[in-house]
Parts: C-alpha cells; structure tokens; sequence
C-alpha cells in the first residue's frame, strides 16, 4: 500500500450506521465517503476511484447484490458486504456476486477494521523494476508472478484482491496441489466448512479468466483429496 491513506466508499441506507463508521474508520487512517443508496453510489463511482467499497446488502431500491455485480462488470476494486443474512448460502451469492468478502451483522467496529485491513494487504503493490520478470504460461494467458499481473496478449486481465491472492499463493508452489483448509488459512480467514465452499466460489471465478472451459480446467486442477492445483505449461 502507499502512504496515501486509503480511501474507502460506504453505501448504506442508515444513516446512524453510515456516519458511526465513518468516523471509527476515519479515526483509523481512513479517507471516507458516504452514500445512501446504489443509486447514488453509482453517480459517486462515476467519478471517483476507491481503494475499498463495504456495502450493505438490504437497502430500498437497488440491493448490494446487483450493484456488486455491476461493479464487477468494470472494477476489481474490493468490495465487503454487510448483511444481516447470516445463513451459508446467502454468503456465498454474495460471493458469486463478486464481493471479496462478508461480514454479518451486528458486528464489532473493530472486525471490519481487521477485514478491511486484511483484504487491502492483499492487493499486489505496483511498483517499478528493471528485473526481468518471472512469468507462468496458462495457454493463451501469462502471469507475471513479481508484479502480480495476469495478461492475455496485450491486455491486462483484472484480478479482484482475493483471486490476485489466490494466483500468488499457487505460483508459489506450480504443479503442487494446496489444500482447501491452506487456502482458508492464507487468505486470513476463519477455518471452517463454509469457508471451504467460500474457497470454492472464488476458484470457480478465477477459472473463468484462466481456463478456455473452465468446467473442464486444463489449468487451475482439482486434485481429488489434496485440493487444487496450478499446473501451467
């Protein structure tokens, strides 16, 4: 991360929530805007990058679901949900959706601190360097493992903070399967069986940037009873 401080866009509909972690994070070393909805969270993105969005899932109008997706469609800015859902498989739409994680509500101030702080350090760092580079060939794809970058030809392919995460932890180790509880484990998250599945999700997206048929994956393998695998040319 630079020494810019982070800036972060809130979107939810309560106001009491939105200005109470507004100032918890800007006491943090956060820059914060605020928006009360989708539909005006769209016309802030119109105009302004963020380092992270926490966006609340049940809000009037336009749900976090949708704009998540939307957002994916153009940015791999990462994006937290808030949600008050707490079951399994509402976690895991959002997900598919594209969220880089979830935090269920009611939560501690403190925890969405920890995330957030979390998912940031994970996003690779752009940096100059003369070094040659040490590159993967996926196919048509190359990832460039020092500078965190995936390419098809002459065009960047945008990774999210978890799948940049991902590729990093398997280029450590191509062609050597890593297990789903190590993949938890170094993605900083708590173990657990629905965190396994989350893991699932989040592979199943990077598949599909990596991998020509990504239900038949050439690339990023499922090893029965080890976990996945990168196996590049």
């Amino acid at each position: 991360m630079s020494d810019v401080d982070p800036h972060l866009l809130i979107v939810d509909d309560d106001e009491r929530i939105r200005e109470l972690l507004k100032k918890f994070l800007v006491r943090n070393g956060f820059l914060v805007t605020s928006a009360r909805d989708a539909a005006h969270a769209r016309r802030i993105l119109s105009g302004l990058d963020f380092d992270m969005i926490v966006l609340d899932v049940m809000m009037p109008g336009e749900d976090g679901m949708s704009l998540t997706r939307a957002i994916r469609e153009t940015s791999t800015t990462p994006i937290m949900l808030l949600t008050a859902k707490g079951e399994t498989e509402d976690r895991i739409k959002g997900l598919e959706a594209g969220a880089d994680d979830y935090l269920p509500k009611p939560f501690e101030p403190k925890e969405l601190l920890l995330r957030i702080n979390a998912i940031l350090r994970r996003m690779p760092e752009v940096t100059e360097t003369d070094a040659v580079p040490k590159v993967l060939h996926l196919g048509s794809i190359r990832y460039d493992i020092e500078r965190g970058e995936m390419w098809q030809g002459d065009e960047i392919v945008r990774l999210t903070a978890t799948e940049s995460q991902l590729m990093k932890i398997f280029s450590a180790t191509p062609s050597e399967p890593v297990s789903r509880t190590k993949l938890v484990e170094d993605l900083g998250r708590d173990g657990g069986q629905a965190q396994e599945r989350a893991v699932d999700v989040q592979i199943t997206r990077l598949r599909r940037k990596i991998e020509a048929d990504p239900k038949q994956p050439r690339y990023l393998q499922t090893v029965r009873g080890a976990g996945y695998m990168l196996a590049p040319d």
